[in-house]
């Protein structure tokens, strides 16, 4: 058994089929099946299950994944850390982020970053929150914004994201400081996809408040949810990462019960993976950024606090 086994095992697990895995893993299709043959002879039990061109995780090879994972993942923390300790000031960075924070948080701190760290490579990979939780769990990124809640990773506080519905001027239901969810039963709405966090808290309180929501769009673009609820075409629901409203149209924080939806986010990190100290610069200066200056502020101020958790 290699590391290079291991890695093909995870690439293989992780993206469902020996020909994208090969091509991760930068082997030959044939190659990345030996190395499977080999490590299942190894092991003495099988990891996959082959039903014609399809390819499934034994009840095996589920349990050996995550050990195999976290053996990957402190390989490239050794790697990560030899890099480190030679190069010093230079590096790359993959951070995480859902478009809202992209297009606030990190567009206002990025090009301040860069004059202060020219040696620093940032990619920046756009997902949902889901998507986000997963990709750092793989180690496809060193930081990921997500959700107070999931355990496994380290994080920072950053600041509270409630859900906001966003209507025309006119609407009637725009007129209060706050708009209870029970309110949107036969109103026609603007989803964002159940990949987004705040869709998923949207949904949780729709089932808490016992209501169907009419769904006439669901978008992967808040922008797109933003236009068309300016427009009156229905009441769009989005997170409170917003630079403004467009115009001819307003937002209203959601709540269920006097209570605002939404939760705390944070800056996560998987604490079993080594973080080069550029990595630790970064993180630290993305912090206090968002803390001092975190979006949608003005859009909240007179909703209902979100109860800020424990660091």
């Amino acid at each position: 058994m290699n590391l290079q086994q291991l890695r093909t095992f995870v690439a293989i697990a992780d993206t469902g089929g020996v020909a994208r895995a090969a091509n991760k893993v930068h082997l030959s299709q044939p190659a990345a099946s030996r190395q499977m043959q080999v490590l299942e002879a190894d092991l003495g039990v099988p990891l996959f299950d082959r039903i014609g061109r399809r390819i499934r995780l034994t009840a095996e090879g589920e349990d050996l994944l995550r050990r195999a994972r976290r053996l990957v993942a402190e390989a490239d923390s050794l790697r990560d850390r030899a890099r480190a300790l030679r190069w010093g000031h230079s590096g790359q960075i993959k951070i995480g982020a859902t478009p809202p924070m992209i297009e606030t948080v990190l567009a206002s701190f990025l090009a301040k970053y860069r004059r202060r760290h020219p040696g620093i490579d940032i990619s920046i990979i756009e997902d949902g929150g889901a998507g986000l939780i997963a990709r750092l769990e793989r180690g496809e990124v060193q930081l990921a914004y997500v959700p107070i809640g999931d355990e496994r990773f380290s994080g920072r506080l950053l600041y509270p994201i409630h859900v906001i519905a966003v209507l025309p001027d006119s609407h009637p239901l725009g007129r209060g400081a706050a708009l209870e969810i029970a309110q949107l039963a036969n109103e026609p709405l603007l989803l964002l996809h159940r990949s987004f966090a705040s869709r998923q808290w949207f949904d949780a309180a729709c089932q808490t408040a016992n209501i169907s929501p009419t769904v006439l769009l669901e978008s992967g673009a808040p922008n797109a949810v933003l236009g068309l609820a300016a427009a009156g075409y229905g009441i769009g629901i989005l997170p409170s990462m917003l630079r403004y409203p467009p115009r001819g149209a307003r937002a209203v924080a959601l709540v269920h019960r006097q209570a605002s939806i939404g939760k705390w986010t944070r800056l996560a990190w998987d604490p079993d993976r080594f973080l080069a100290p550029h990595v630790e610069t970064f993180k630290e200066e993305l912090v206090r950024h968002a803390q001092r200056a975190y979006p949608g502020r003005d859009l909240i101020r007179r909703a209902p606090l979100l109860p800020r958790p424990a660091e």
